[in-house]
């Protein structure tokens, strides 16, 4: 407190003692998986589709991390971090760098040397498959030739009334100047020699032998920031998907314990953070019997940090046309986006319809539902007139505390909410005005998500309280330097069963007044 020593007006800024809690944000998602290009194994920020396909590239064959984020955005998510997988080829796994080494290959001379040929030809980029083939020019002349370079079996570039000879007309002049696909290199005189005619040469690389990838590639180390371990470093992650690792297993670069281990691992990671919620997905092409197997079985995980749709949906692929199978994780991510902007975490992310989706790999019957959803497999379902929706809640938990989805991750925003907006308190006086401080801010706290509805309870008093005074932080543990609040809250719960009990009343039973 300033000592006034002159008389006059003086003006001090004090503080009210109110810090209240802001709510932390509840939709974003990690997503682990492979890409056409862009950095490897690095959590990488996107806001939108369009920022993603400008780092990561498109949509690409066997890799389902593309559509899936696709359909998150397209379903209402928010931003997402990315960790892209390192591609693995017949060895050791590679980036884009050491992937894109160009193909060479000479053409055959006219004279038929084997050992001087005309020249050769490299590819720009080895990842296209282009051949070159030479043949007769438009206008006949002494050794003009024409070049033409196909990508994918069709002519993108042709060179007509070229010649070896010195001059404008040079091939290697001319394809210097113009072809965006190939180089040539001429011998190490500088001469060239005419190209036998009729002749077509391949500049592809022959395609690598896949590899089996370790499940250590999906789990990562949190110290180098790779895989799902990249995650740790990031709070405001809400959501862990691994839409690729069934992408890995079709294309046989892990198996079903190597599956199963990284579903594990993510389940781990998710217990371990607090704070977010593995959305997993089943292999393809089950049916109801199938999936019922490989969840008690294979996948017998007990986790309220974990959840499980099924089955897979058919969804367009903008490039070709097609419709493509893809897990759903990613679709069902972009919806608990769009469920907590339009009406709060604590709404189940459940009868909401599926965008992109055109529908679904194996349609099921409310009999074969009957059977998974006691099990915590979230079914999809197609209703006549109403579309492809999410029809179920459910974690992979055991205990009915937390059977809902909406539970855990209501929970889930309250504690994260809680922990940031409180660090204030931290090695303030341990006393009554300390502990009241900390009820007037957490009750402010509890009471706004109270009247949004996320709580159940007709008032405050029902639906939330606040303990900390001297009764649970006696002299002792003061003395240790704890500090111990006590929160209870009440959160709502779905109407999963909606049951109409209807009878036939009697005439005249009704009361007349």
């Amino acid at each position: 407190m300033p000592n006034y020593l002159a008389p006059g007006v003086y003006v001090e800024e004090v503080s009210s003692g109110s810090k209240p809690i802001e709510g932390v944000g509840t939709a974003v998602a990690g997503f682990v998986g492979f890409a056409e290009k862009g950095p490897v194994s690095e959590p990488t920020l996107v806001a939108n589709w369009t920022q993603f396909s400008r780092v990561f590239g498109g949509f690409t064959e066997d890799a389902y991390l593309p559509h899936s984020v696709y359909g998150y955005f397209l379903n209402g998510g928010g931003t997402a971090y990315i960790i892209r997988l390192p591609d693995v080829v017949d060895g050791d796994a590679h980036d884009e760098g050491a992937a894109a080494q160009p193909a060479r290959a000479a053409i055959p001379a006219a004279s038929g040397d084997a050992e001087r040929p005309a020249f050769a030809v490299r590819s720009v980029n080895a990842a296209e498959n282009i051949s070159v083939s030479v043949g007769d020019a438009s206008e006949p002349g002494e050794d003009s030739f024409r070049l033409d370079v196909l990508r994918g079996g069709k002519v993108e570039e042709s060179f007509d009334n070229v010649t070896v000879k010195r001059g404008p007309q040079n091939v290697a002049t001319v394809v210097a100047k113009q072809s965006k696909l190939i180089t040539l290199e001429q011998h190490k005189g500088g001469t060239l020699t005419a190209p036998r005619k009729d002749s077509v040469i391949s500049l592809a690389h022959d395609a690598p032998a896949p590899r089996r990838i370790s499940p250590q590639a999906y789990v990562g180390d949190p110290i180098e920031r790779t895989g799902i371990g990249g995650f740790e470093a990031i709070d405001e992650i809400t959501m862990v998907l691994a839409p690729d690792l069934m992408s890995a297993l079709n294309r046989g670069l892990i198996d079903a314990d190597g599956v199963k281990a990284v579903q594990l691992a993510m389940i781990a990671h998710c217990e371990l953070m607090s704070d977010r919620v593995a959305i997993l997905d089943p292999p393809p092409s089950l049916n109801s019997q199938q999936i019922k197997e490989w969840r008690t079985d294979t996948a017998g995980y007990d986790t309220k940090y974990g959840t499980l749709y099924w089955p897979w949906v058919n969804a367009l692929d903008p490039n070709t046309g097609t419709i493509v199978p893809v897990p759903p994780s990613g679709h069902v991510a972009g919806i608990w986006g769009r469920n907590d902007e339009t009406r709060g975490v604590h709404k189940a992310p459940a009868n909401e319809v599926i965008r992109g989706v055109v529908a679904l790999q194996t349609v099921i019957s409310r009999g074969e539902q009957e059977q998974l959803n006691p099990l915590g497999v979230n079914c999809i379902r197609a209703f006549p007139g109403q579309g492809i929706r999410v029809w179920g809640a459910r974690t992979l938990s055991s205990d009915p505390e937390w059977r809902y989805v909406n539970v855990r991750r209501l929970f889930n925003y309250i504690e994260e909410s809680i922990l940031n907006g409180t660090n204030w308190v931290v090695f303030e006086p341990n006393d009554e005005y300390l502990w009241a401080s900390v009820r007037r801010v957490i009750g402010a706290f509890l009471q706004r998500i109270w009247r949004s509805g996320a709580l159940v309870g007709r008032s405050a008093t029902d639906a939330y309280y606040v303990k900390c005074d001297d009764e649970n932080n006696p002299p002792e543990s003061r003395d240790a330097g704890n500090l111990f609040i006590e929160i209870g809250v009440a959160p709502v719960k779905p109407a999963e069963f909606v049951v109409f009990r209807i009878a036939q009343m009697p005439q005249g039973s009704a009361l007349d007044e």
